[in-house]
């Protein structure tokens, strides 16, 4: 009979727990009509969180633009509006000329600093199959520069 060493049995126990990871990645696109919008992804999110199997782990989902964000809030209309206004005050859309950024040709230096405050990503744990969201918690894609396609990247593992 072979004994195996602490290291040995350690190397075999990840291998076996390597073998339970699942994992998923998806790429989801938007575009807004317009030049900014607040879009509830959480469905999605948790339908591919039990396309993905994963009974415990972690899900990323990040916006793959420099203009846009995802966040967690509250699915409520004047918070979104509130959002606006407060976004608006912080970074003025208007004069264009006020950014220097927008002296290469963009009008969109305000779009970066608004997806700056409002983040690039979330991760939030999946429990029993589930995203573990607080009450009211919810999953949103924000454009700050709409009018064309972009991207949320969207990773799922666990065991």
């Amino acid at each position: 009979m072979r004994t195996l060493s602490i290291f040995q049995l350690l190397s075999v126990s990840a291998f076996q727990h390597f073998q339970l990871m699942k994992s998923l990645t998806e790429h989801l696109w938007f575009e807004v009509p317009g030049r900014r919008g607040f879009i509830n992804i959480t469905p999605t999110i948790e339908e591919l969180v039990a396309r993905s199997a994963v009974a415990e782990g972690l899900c990323l989902v990040n916006a793959m633009h420099i203009t846009a964000s995802v966040f967690i809030n509250d699915d409520e209309s004047g918070l979104h509006h509130d959002y606006e206004v407060w976004l608006e005050k912080l970074a003025p859309h208007a004069p264009t000329s006020a950014y220097r950024h927008n002296r290469t040709g963009e009008d969109n230096a305000d779009a970066h600093l608004k997806r700056q405050i409002m983040g690039r990503e979330v991760v939030v744990a999946i429990t029993a199959g589930k995203l573990d969201l607080g009450p009211w918690e919810q999953i949103f894609y924000g454009e700050f520069d709409g009018r064309r396609k972009k991207r949320v990247l969207v990773k799922i593992i666990g065991e």
